[in-house]
């Protein structure tokens, strides 16, 4: 179990005593902003105790939050973004991979968006969506209103499906997606979208309207680029190569989310709002210098591992008034978990044919960070098999956890309780435990099998991609404008 730092910071308005619930949380309807970063890991806070990184405001965050301590996602971006907006895990969704067509949800997925739209909520998103970029798989198609975003998994991918002009200037002055319309935005792509997402939230505030505002950034992933300010300033602490650009994106993200918290307190919307701080999987190894290690927060493994290092990340939460501060709770948690949990406190009216939704409503742990909460299973399978190659691939870069075990591989057993860097296998120890885990992974792996719907699609060449043929059908027919976020 990963050990969370005591720091003793409160966000002001919080009461020092318990919140006693009158009532369930159930159809409270709070406006919801959901951060989520990509390829930050646990250790990539200081307040988890990175001593290289300066995240303060992310920082004072946590320390007046609900944290979810055992929170898991997939081990690669886009799986983990499935899961988030279907309420069931990636490959039930088709999404096997990253790309080659292996990363678009499937369409008969009932989104979050279009749930909480049912309980009367505008829905935005701005940055990263990566659940596919034809017209039908679009955000825009699936649920939300306002809609910024790159092509493919990132920007600048240009081979799988990202705008070919992102290539020649990586995260800066980007060409984006905003709505129906290319456009060309100018500065860096973190500010871009926390802009456009604080204008929009503004503008819902103003008119009293419930909202879902979905900050879903590229950063900080690769590749390692971010404002010269942030990059002298983490040199100037002795962090060499690509570590520079890495860490000063979390920098320059935790600059973000400290302007977003302060607008909505200066806006005083902070009310009857849930904010919460995640990420999208385990860290990619980058950051470390001869004298200062890599930190990973005591943890094996880190992106595209089935290790605790590669689905184990921060969620954080704050709602004013209504969510004990400075709270831990440790039950087994999950991505697949957000979907029920947003829906239940939307009061979102579910139709009676959509997808079997896998995860449990975390509402009873917000309102009692006590409330019994049973043991479960979690399954994860990296998957990026090649073609042909998934039978190959069940046993490979595999992994099923509980609140106490996490069996890799089939093979090997940890006692997460008491050795979460996985430096000691039980296995032997432990046969009935492993039987168990093994038998319920293989149930869980064949469950998956038919709802596999991208397998063995062709490869799309860079020119052929949607986002390629929609910059050229619009620059001949109207030109691409310039495009700014409403000023705050």
């Amino acid at each position: 179990m990963i050990k969370y730092n005591k720091i003793s910071i409160l966000i002001a308005g919080f009461a020092l005593t318990g919140i006693a619930h009158a009532q369930s949380l159930a159809n409270s309807k709070p406006n919801i902003i959901f951060v989520i970063t990509d390829d930050q890991g646990m250790g990539d806070l200081s307040c988890m105790g990175n001593k290289i990184i300066k995240t303060p405001n992310i920082d004072k965050f946590y320390a007046g939050a609900t944290r979810f301590t055992e929170y898991h996602v997939s081990p690669t971006c886009a799986p983990t973004r499935a899961a988030l907006m279907s309420g069931r895990v990636a490959f039930k969704n088709g999404v096997t991979h990253t790309i080659l067509q292996r990363e678009r949800m499937a369409l008969d997925s009932y989104t979050l968006p279009q749930a909480l739209q049912t309980a009367g909520y505008q829905t935005g998103l701005f940055g990263k969506w990566h659940l596919g970029d034809d017209q039908e798989y679009l955000p825009q198609s699936r649920g939300f209103n306002e809609v910024l975003m790159h092509g493919a998994g990132g920007i600048g991918q240009t081979r799988y499906g990202d705008f070919p002009q992102n290539a020649k200037n990586v995260y800066f002055d980007n060409v984006l997606l905003h709505n129906d319309t290319v456009v060309k935005t100018k500065g860096f792509c973190t500010d871009i979208f926390f802009d456009a997402g604080m204008a929009w939230i503004k503008k819902q505030h103003e008119a009293k309207q419930p909202y879902f505002a979905y900050i879903s950034l590229n950063a900080p992933h690769g590749p390692y680029v971010a404002p010269e300010a942030y990059m002298k300033s983490i040199k100037e602490r002795g962090v060499t190569g690509k570590g520079i650009g890495r860490l000063g994106m979390i920098e320059n993200i935790d600059d973000n989310f400290g302007r977003l918290i302060d607008n909505l307190t200066k806006w005083n919307a902070l009310e009857n709002t849930i904010v919460i701080f995640t990420t999208d999987n385990g860290a990619v190894r980058q950051g470390s210098t001869k004298d200062i290690p890599y930190f990973n927060a005591g943890m094996s493994g880190g992106k595209n591992s089935p290790s605790e290092g590669g689905t184990h990340v921060p969620l954080f939460i704050q709602w004013k008034g209504m969510l004990q501060p400075s709270t831990d709770i440790n039950g087994l948690s999950a991505h697949v978990d957000i979907y029920k949990t947003f829906a239940e406190l939307a009061g979102a009216k579910l139709p009676e044919k959509m997808q079997e939704l896998d995860g449990r409503s975390l509402v009873p742990l917000l309102e009692d960070a006590n409330a019994e909460w049973a043991d479960r299973e979690l399954f994860f399978n990296c998957g990026r098999w090649k073609a042909n190659k998934r039978e190959e691939s069940k046993y490979k870069a595999c992994a099923v956890r509980s609140q106490q075990w996490r069996l890799v591989n089939h093979s090997k057993l940890y006692d997460i309780s008491k050795d979460p860097g996985e430096t000691k296998d039980v296995a032997k120890s432990h046969p009935e435990v492993v039987s168990k885990l093994q038998k319920a992974y293989d149930n869980w792996w064949e469950s998956t099998l038919p709802l596999m719907v991208n397998e063995g699609l062709p490869t799309v060449k860079a020119e052929d991609q949607p986002f390629a043929i929609r910059y050229e059908k619009q620059l001949k027919e109207k030109g691409i404008p310039e495009w700014a976020p409403d000023a705050l």
